[in-house]
């Protein structure tokens, strides 16, 4: 009997897609991994059942979790118990990647193939599976370990599809934004239950801005401002603490610098290890008693947060992790994008003819960009640096970090000169710009380089008239990437802009191939290229 085929009806994935949309909300969500299975959870992330921590929580239960861990705890008691075996026979892999399989044609620029591995890249997830998130809309990942829709990665991400004329995918990436906003009431680092408890640089008002390019810059801000209105409350939540209560200087993500205005950090709300790097963190804090073990992993969380995980900007000690302490820290690139995001709200509300309102947010950017320029120059090093407001000084680690208030246009003419001249003299590298001066063995250090950073730093410097520093920066890091896919057919999560491969290396886990956002950038500066021609 021939089998029997079953065409998709017309218009059924706009439906699929709007029943998640107005449904989801109406299920309960998994708890994530670590909670629902208690002693299991533990048990396979310290024994490294998976070398990569991130595998398990990302496997997909055959059953109810409860049941599971009641199972463990009864077959747990044989002899010849195989934890291994056990997790094989429960859980299982939802939707092997694709990029796997993918094989480079080898006659394709790097430009082509960026443009061909977006569907490879792309995923449809319309069910909750595990600790995955379903979303109603299709999305791109960043490519090996990283299967989901990443917060900060997307931006990145959508700049390479808004060169490949790709619209319908980055309003789509826009749509399942806006869902999860209305579903968890901010943006988390990515649809996953254990990443539900913390964010990821604010990208989402570049998004809209990006977006706005394409269907017009007034249609397209009154129809996010509730979403960019949401996302302002989650990183401005418990203002009012510290505001009424000068005891409290910071709170969740707010702190409040001497001269009263707040500013913010990352922070998460949990003080336990992060499930994915379970044991990475058990093991970091193994000479900590509880309770200072619980302050470490809340520095190791927010520093996850930051999307800078790890880097020696968030160490008192360059070299040793143990001495992190993120949540002291008022970082300039994290208060840099919230100055943009009060900016766009306020252009919104003069679009809808609400001058107070708009004066509101305007007035709040720019007490920000102030207290930026204030609390996070060093005059001694002219350069923008965090600032420890435990200490109330400057961390004294320079990075990358500094280049976002010139791509918010905070910086003064004096100051964005300063940073330029510095950027040529330490920073600028053969294969682009490092990410910071040390050399530490965490991935956002030297000798690395890092896409999103160079699209930071080129506009930055654009910004303020640096074109031909801006245009070395990006010749660069072309080359570089260039290169690394010319030798070996793919593109990289980072790049060591020191070394004559190119190819990058530290941090927690193996280099990734993908990768979304480095594509993202290498399309976009192209295709500069390509519309001056």
């Amino acid at each position: 009997m021939p089998k029997r085929i079953t065409l998709p009806l017309p218009g059924t994935d706009k439906v699929k897609s709007a029943l998640v949309a107005t449904t989801s909300n109406l299920l309960r969500l998994s708890k994530s991994p670590d909670e629902a299975l208690g002693q299991l959870f533990n048990d396979v992330q310290m024994d490294r059942v998976y070398s990569d921590g991130k595998t398990f929580v990302d496997l997909v239960p055959r059953r109810r979790m409860k049941h599971i861990q009641q199972e463990y705890t009864l077959e747990k008691r044989d002899p010849d118990f195989d934890l291994r075996d056990f997790v094989s026979r429960h859980f299982y892999q939802f939707g092997a990647p694709e990029d796997t399989a993918f094989v480079t044609n080898k006659t394709m620029t790097a430009r082509q193939h960026v443009s061909d591995l977006w569907h490879v890249l792309e995923r449809k997830n319309r069910r909750d599976h595990g600790s995955l998130v379903a979303l109603p809309y299709a999305y791109i990942v960043p490519g090996g370990r990283f299967s989901e829709q990443f917060y900060w990665d997307s931006y990145f991400i959508m700049l390479g599809l808004a060169a490949d004329g790709r619209w319908d995918t980055i309003e789509g990436m826009m749509k399942n934004y806006a869902y999860m906003i209305r579903k968890f009431g901010f943006i988390p680092t990515a649809n996953r239950t254990y990443f539900l408890s913390r964010s990821q640089p604010p990208f989402f008002a570049q998004m809209v801005k990006l977006l706005a390019r394409h269907k017009g810059k007034k249609r397209t801000y009154i129809e996010y401002l509730p979403y960019l209105l949401a996302e302002y409350r989650f990183w401005m939540k418990g203002r009012r603490s510290v505001n009424d209560n000068p005891e409290h200087e910071a709170f969740s993500r707010v702190v409040q610098m001497p001269n009263g205005v707040v500013l913010n950090r990352y922070y998460d709300n949990k003080v336990t290890p992060r499930p994915e790097m379970h044991k990475e963190d058990v093991d970091t804090a193994q000479d900590h008693d509880a309770e200072t073990a619980k302050q470490l992993f809340l520095h190791l969380r927010a520093g996850a947060e930051s999307g800078w995980d790890f880097s020696s900007r968030w160490f008192y000690d360059p070299q040793d992790i143990k001495t992190i302490h993120t949540t002291d820290i008022v970082p300039v690139d994290l208060n840099s994008l919230l100055y943009q995001l009060e900016c766009i709200i306020a252009e919104t509300y003069q679009f809808m003819l609400q001058p107070l309102l708009a004066k509101r947010f305007l007035r709040a950017a720019e007490h920000r960009a102030e207290a930026i320029r204030q609390y996070c120059w060093s005059d001694e090093e002219q350069f923008f640096v965090d600032h420890d407001f435990k200490k109330g000084a400057s961390t004294g680690q320079l990075t990358l970090a500094a280049v976002f208030p010139l791509y918010a246009r905070i910086a003064t003419s004096k100051q964005a000169a300063a940073v330029a001249e510095r950027l040529q003299k330490d920073f600028l590298k053969e294969g682009g710009l490092v990410t910071t001066l040390h050399v530490t063995g965490q991935q956002w250090d030297a000798p690395n380089g890092w896409a999103p950073l160079q699209w930071v730093a080129i506009e930055g410097l654009r910004h303020y008239g640096y074109h031909t520093l801006a245009e070395d920066i990006k010749r660069r890091w072309v080359a570089s990437t260039v290169r690394v896919f010319t030798q070996k057919g793919k593109m990289i999560e980072k790049y060591d802009v020191t070394s004559d491969t190119r190819v990058g290396g530290g941090g927690e886990y193996p280099l990734q191939d993908g990768f979304g956002w480095t594509n993202g950038v290498l399309a976009a500066l192209l295709a500069e290229d390509e519309q001056a021609n």
